[in-house]
């Protein structure tokens, strides 16, 4: 059951693109919502350094920046192949454009001096369709980077329309031994997680377009077991199968989605809530940032949700957590990928207004 839902009274002003009102925004009772930094061009994927510093890639701006625990911004590559994914470890920077992952060294000691990248991997497709990807490194130790499938619907070979991994510790960077596919038939996924007790990855994924307004649906899937295919192009939030592409499938083939999201609500970003500050009903429970239709009669989607689950990893409820970024079919903020943060807070990231939220309770 949907929670009441309280309006919190505080408007802002940015110089990105979009201006922001905070007081239009809804959220869960106790909750409120203020900017964590602004004037951040196209924000969209988000990850920690070592030193409490936030990386933040996006996708057409062509830049990704970094914010500082003074939440000072600071502008680091520009004019970039979309430059969405990033991902830190030991140190280092792991930054994803559209056809190379590239390695920023000690990157948290020159905000003001960017060092030249180490240029680990050149060989992803170069498809603009579907090409900007999300990444994270896993439990393993490995990066996992998808690669969308070019297209709206289409048969694909390897490895395309899946989810992929490489060793960064790899004395061959380059070789197609180090990049493992991981779990097929994903049309776009652009947010994963691991749960933190279980340690597999759940991701959403992005249902194709020209079904009508409601099919198919956005899916939010996880992974138990090598070699799952979730059924794009053949089959369709676990239900449905394609019209040109499915002829002579069954859905029954394929793995169904944990849960059917909404059609056309684009969910992005989603993280496990592993802080300690908001109610305990919210440990370890899923945070999904909805992005918002742009091919629907009527949009949806332009909020942020909350999905619980069970110990098992069974979905027990879903939620709106965060609604408002859009009144009379006009958005003026479009959540992208969501963060714990250090003090248990939940970032928001905009890629409309070009801000980062923080959720508090």
């Amino acid at each position: 059951m949907i929670k009441t839902l309280i309006l919190l009274a505080t408007t802002w002003s940015v110089c990105a693109h979009a201006e922001v009102h905070l007081d239009r925004i809804k959220l869960q009772k106790g909750f409120k919502i203020s900017v964590y930094a602004s004037d951040i061009k196209g924000a969209r994927s988000m990850t920690w350094g070592e030193k409490g510093t936030l990386f933040v890639g996006t996708l057409e701006a062509g830049n990704f920046y970094a914010v500082t625990p003074d939440h000072k911004v600071h502008t680091l590559g520009t004019h970039m192949n979309m430059p969405n994914g990033v991902a830190f470890k030991d140190g280092a920077l792991y930054l994803t454009e559209g056809n190379r992952t590239l390695r920023y060294d000690h990157i948290e000691d020159h905000l003001d001096d960017l060092p030249k990248p180490v240029v680990l991997r050149t060989d992803y497709p170069s498809e603009k369709f579907h090409g900007w990807r999300f990444t994270a490194f896993g439990p393993d130790g490995k990066l996992y980077i998808p690669i969308g499938a070019p297209c709206n619907v289409c048969e694909i070979k390897d490895p395309y329309a899946a989810i992929t991994r490489i060793d960064v510790k790899s004395k061959d960077q380059s070789s197609e031994k180090n990049r493992e596919i991981v779990a097929r038939g994903i049309r776009n996924t652009v947010g994963f997680d691991w749960h933190p007790v279980t340690h597999q990855l759940w991701f959403t994924d992005n249902g194709r377009d020209m079904m009508g307004d409601e099919l198919p649906s956005d899916k939010l899937n996880h992974i138990t077991k090598k070699n799952m295919h979730f059924g794009f192009p053949f089959c369709h939030q676990g239900d449905t199968i394609d019209p040109e592409f499915g002829k002579d499938k069954k859905c029954s083939d394929y793995t169904p989605p944990d849960l059917k999201l909404g059609a056309h609500v684009a969910s992005l970003g989603m993280r496990f809530y592993t802080g300690h500050m908001f109610p305990k009903e919210y440990y370890q429970q899923i945070f999904i940032a909805e992005h918002g239709s742009w091919n629907r009669s009527k949009k949806v989607g332009y909020r942020v949700v909350s999905v619980k689950i069970d110990s098992k990893g069974k979905v027990l409820s879903q939620e709106i957590f965060a609604e408002g970024f859009m009144q009379n079919e006009v958005a003026w903020g479009r959540p992208v990928d969501v963060i714990n943060a250090p003090d248990g807070a939940l970032l928001v990231s905009d890629d409309e207004s070009g801000t980062i939220y923080r959720i508090s309770y």
